[in-house]
């Protein structure tokens, strides 16, 4: 667990680092995405569940937020202003696509980078492409709050203020996510 002190050296850390890069560091700049790189990967692919459309996704999100690092002014974390672009962009992609797979298409849930983890094992490979499969068939909406709830753990008021909505909608989004993963899940491991 990190301490105080910890913290705000990374945030000052962070801080001179996202200063450089819009002053046009491109050092800096890949240093930002390095940081945050593996878990807007993981957000992408826990968002569209298939790999390929998040390496997609994933260099939408950046290459908004290079567009736009020069309105970030630090009024919020940026961690918190890169995932409300992030949530924009998903929002973005399933407006462009539709939905076009099938429930039966299995999704990607884990990273390369894990794959050749020997402490990853076969148990832990199905659930998480059995959570994986049952994100899926929630809506966009709900796994959005999911996402950013559990995944990056924001508090609800937090998760609000990135998609635009109340705190009382974020809660009700999760609880209905969760009843309906906890439905689909149970189905899943009755019939394993």
């Amino acid at each position: 667990m990190t301490t105080t002190m910890e913290k705000r050296l990374f945030e000052r850390s962070e801080q001179s680092l996202i200063k450089q890069a819009q002053n046009g560091n491109k050092s800096a700049w890949m240093k930002l995405i390095a940081q945050y790189e593996s878990q807007v990967f993981n957000y992408a692919l826990r968002m569209v569940g298939h790999r390929d459309d998040a390496l997609d996704l994933m260099q939408d999100i950046f290459i908004s937020v290079f567009r736009n690092l020069s309105s970030f002014r630090g009024e919020s974390q940026f961690k918190t202003w890169l995932y409300r672009i992030a949530h924009y962009r998903c929002v973005e992609y399933y407006r462009r696509r539709k939905p076009t797979l099938s429930l039966d298409d299995e999704p990607e849930m884990m990273d390369e980078s894990n794959q050749h983890c020997p402490s990853t094992s076969a148990e832990h490979t199905s659930q998480a492409q059995a959570l994986g499969k049952a994100m899926q068939t929630l809506s966009v909406n709900q796994r959005v709050v999911v996402e950013l709830k559990f995944f990056h753990h924001f508090t609800f008021d937090e998760i609000a203020n990135q998609i635009g909505v109340s705190s009382n909608t974020v809660k009700s989004r999760l609880y209905a996510a969760l009843d309906k993963l906890k439905n689909v899940l149970e189905v899943e491991y009755a019939q394993a």
